[in-house]
């Protein structure tokens, strides 16, 4: 079993996934007394705040633009009697950079790292049919043992100044989609496919990890919805005649359909689109089903104008349209993991990804590049903070290989 499952959300006949995004209410904590005052359980005093979105660019002031230190989020959600049977979860996107959340002033989950879901497992703290309370307590201050590594100031004034060792703006909040999940007691928690070539053909390996002992099935539809191929268990392979391959410019996918069965009782089921391809680095080529692929294409930004590095489909939908008119066919997440839906949107766009955690700042400039490449040394690995560095680095990493090979998603990976 899985001790975080990073499945993005999805609505079908076992399971349901409600959008809470719009405005929540938000309140800055400078003074760090929120947990002392009971703001788990009601914000005093809030403001309204977009989720997703960063906060900082909504503001004039260079206090609340730059603020630094504990903020805090809320918003009411009614949970329908009807899910009382399934598992409920609350899913960030992300929470920058390190989140506590609540769930009827309970403490439901922790997380460290700005870039990756943040999932909460809330069933024991909901009151189905009632409207229920979720607050959110976060922190963006950096420090050389988490990532992105940095410093924190404290002014004469007492005010927090974040002081990032990085050249790009230290955004934070909620910065990505939250979803309230219902879900059986007895679910899919993960998949993983791999694939293999024979002319035409192509075999799909498969594996389901379920928290269960019920029987699994595994159903692959093409794109006009017709089944291809089906197989019985959370292990097996199947062969697809005459297979679309997904290609760099040229992109195929197939629907994976993934069920619980108990006799001829659903229990659950989950669906991905997947693209049937191989990936090979070949001496000096990187090669996509056998064949070498020249990659063109940027070190992107999530930033934009007033949302900061929100998430937001216009904003997505502009950049690919950007990106094939230049001619491009590939994009670095610098510096940290995207939006899931960056990736989805890549797959459907025939885009390949190099995927990154937020590895920067590992010397004490602000200058990082250009000043390692003139040989300077800040001894910056000789300190005691990097043990603890190296755990939330390997966490990190591990946290985005398990969401983002998904099929559907990216299609190679770094960690630096």
């Amino acid at each position: 079993m899985l001790n975080f499952s990073e499945l993005y959300p999805c609505s079908n006949q076992a399971r349901m996934a409600q959008l809470l995004d719009g405005m929540w209410k938000f309140r800055f904590d400078p003074e760090e007394k929120g947990l002392q005052e009971g703001w788990q359980h009601k914000l005093p005093d809030p403001i309204s705040m977009p989720v997703p979105a960063s906060f900082s660019d909504f503001f004039t002031t260079k206090e609340e633009r730059d603020f630094c230190g504990d903020f805090w989020y809320e918003t009411e959600v009614f949970v329908p009697r009807e899910w009382e049977k399934q598992e409920l979860e609350i899913r960030f996107g992300s929470i920058t950079h390190r989140a506590s959340v609540y769930c009827n002033g309970n403490l439901t989950a922790t997380h460290e790292g700005g870039f990756l879901p943040v999932i909460a497992r809330v069933t024991d703290h909901v009151k189905f049919g009632e409207v229920n309370t979720f607050i959110v307590k976060a922190n963006n201050e950096l420090n050389e043992e988490s990532l992105p590594c940095g410093t924190t100031m404290v002014l004469s004034d007492g005010r927090k100044l974040a002081k990032p060792y990085f050249d790009f703006f230290n955004y934070s909040g909620i910065q990505r989609s939250v979803w309230l999940v219902s879900k059986p007691v007895e679910s899919i928690e993960d998949f993983s496919v791999d694939y293999e070539l024979h002319g035409e053909d192509a075999v799909v390996h498969y594996q389901i990890m379920t928290n269960g002992d019920h029987e699994v099935s595994f159903e692959l539809f093409d794109e006009n919805k017709q089944q291809v191929a089906k197989s019985t268990g959370t292990k097996g392979s199947v062969t697809v005649s005459k297979a679309h391959l997904w290609n760099v410019g040229k992109a195929y996918l197939y629907r994976a359909v993934m069920r619980i069965w108990d006799g001829e009782t659903l229990i659950d089921e989950y669906s991905s689109k997947i693209g049937i391809r191989t990936v090979k680095i070949a001496g000096k080529e990187i090669q996509i089903n056998g064949k070498a692929v020249y990659l063109k294409g940027f070190g992107k930004h999530e930033d934009f104008e007033v949302i900061g590095r929100g998430f937001n489909w216009g904003v997505l939908k502009r950049d690919f349209e950007c990106m094939k008119w230049i001619g491009a066919n590939c994009f670095r997440t610098s510096h940290y993991p995207y939006a899931e839906e960056w990736y989805q949107f890549a797959d459907e766009e025939g885009f390949l990804i190099i995927d990154e955690v937020p590895a920067v700042g590992m010397m004490r400039s602000t200058r990082n590049f250009a000043d390692a490449g003139t040989g300077k040394f800040t001894r910056f690995f000789e300190t005691p903070t990097v043990p603890n560095l190296l755990k939330n680095h390997l966490q990190a990493v591990e946290e985005m290989i398990v969401r983002d090979k998904k099929p559907s998603q990216c299609n190679c990976m770094e960690s630096v």
